[in-house]
């Protein structure tokens, strides 16, 4: 009876402080500014969207910055709940569920500012020289442009000094990661850097789930719930103007 007692007693102090609640939801992510830093307000746009939207749910995230290797195959594995800023793959859509696209940026094009020529297509770019990033998925098919030569760097302002010195013809990139970086440490040249005409697809970001956590299903609707609220109340619109206007744009 004393043990009975005991436990009770115990039960309910645990509901009324709250610890029997659901467990962190540990989501990892890659360094990628202004989307995902430890060094950013709020550890990042995407970071702080995304615990805005899961403020208005039940699930407390538990975000770890990581390489983004490590990050995608710790959560196929199960070793973290999934992925808190992910670019959409069939290939990991097998191992993780995706929730509605939160954010969605836009790749473009640079070029120095004192080429004339006028690029609007991306065939437009053959023969040259195009600087790109080690690794990263751009989801643009570089093999359709004839004699085009990709540059590979670890690091996009390797890029951008790049196509500043005469080293590569143009730049690929996310357009909120190039008006960052170069504002951050190249802003005495801004003005050297023009933005072609070029429209590529643009990417979206998504919280994504191990299917091997149990109550996967409910995680992402509530997100999708939660994420469709924020953009009614103007919360997630707010968010995103506020990260815009840090930088001045490019032209």
């Amino acid at each position: 009876m004393l043990r009975f007692a005991l436990l009770l007693v115990a039960t309910l102090v645990l509901g009324s402080t709250g610890v029997s609640a659901e467990q962190p939801l540990r989501l990892m992510a890659n360094t990628s500014p202004p989307y995902a830093d430890p060094k950013l307000p709020g550890e990042g746009l995407a970071l702080e969207l995304v615990r805005d939207v899961f403020a208005r749910t039940g699930h407390k995230p538990e975000i770890t910055i990581e390489n983004w290797s490590r990050a995608v195959e710790g959560a196929r594995l199960g070793v973290y709940d999934g992925l808190a800023a992910a670019w959409y793959s069939e290939e990991r859509a097998q191992d993780l569920l995706y929730s509605e696209p939160y954010l969605r940026s836009e790749l473009i094009v640079l070029k120095r500012r004192g080429d004339q020529n006028d690029y609007s297509a991306l065939g437009d770019l053959s023969g040259g020289r195009l600087g790109v990033r080690v690794d990263y998925a751009y989801g643009v098919d570089f093999d359709s442009v004839p004699n085009l030569s990709l540059v590979k760097e670890n690091h996009l302002i390797q890029n951008l000094l790049n196509l500043l010195n005469g080293k590569v013809d143009f730049v690929i990139g996310d357009q909120r990661t190039i008006i960052l970086q170069l504002h951050e440490f190249l802003a005495d040249k801004v003005t050297q850097f023009e933005v072609t005409g070029i429209t590529l697809p643009p990417v979206a970001r998504h919280v994504a789930v191990s299917r091997s956590l149990k109550g996967h299903e409910k995680i992402i609707a509530d997100f999708n719930r939660g994420l469709a609220q924020a953009k009614k109340d103007g919360s997630h619109g707010a968010i995103v103007g506020r990260w815009d206007e840090r930088y001045g744009g490019l032209e």
